[in-house]
C-alpha cells in the first residue's frame, strides 16, 4: 500500500515522500522562493537537434534550454518520413529546428 509522508518541520524546505511498504517510490523537496519546474507543462520550440546524443534541445522559456531525449518524444511529433519508418529513427529526420512541442 502506497503512503504519502510529508515533512514540513523546517521552514526552509518541504519534503514529500511516497513509499510503498519500506520502499521509497518518489521524493520531492520544495524550497520556498525557488520556482518549481518539475511536473509543469510547457510549450517549447526545438532549437537544436543533436544526432550524436539522439536528443533535441528545447527552448521552453527558462534561461537554459531543456534536453529532450528522442526516445521520450511522442512519434506524433515526428515527420511523416520518420513516422512511417519501422526501424531505428534518425533524430535529424524525425525532428526539425523551430518545430513546436509540448514538454513536461
Amino acid at each position: 500500500m502506497k503512503r504519502m509522508l510529508i515533512n514540513a518541520t523546517q521552514p526552509e524546505e518541504l519534503r514529500v515522500a511516497i513509499v510503498d511498504g519500506q520502499k521509497l517510490f518518489n521524493l520531492n523537496i520544495e524550497i520556498p522562493g525557488r520556482e518549481q519546474k518539475k511536473a509543469n507543462i510547457y510549450k517549447g520550440r526545438i532549437t537544436r537537434v543533436e544526432p550524436s546524443l539522439e536528443a533535441a534541445f528545447v527552448d521552453y522559456g527558462a534561461e537554459r534550454h531543456g534536453f529532450l531525449p528522442l526516445k521520450e518524444i511522442s512519434r506524433s511529433y515526428f515527420t511523416n518520413k520518420a513516422r512511417e519508418s519501422s526501424g531505428r529513427v534518425n533524430s535529424q529526420e524525425a525532428l526539425k529546428e523551430g518545430q513546436e512541442v509540448i514538454v513536461q
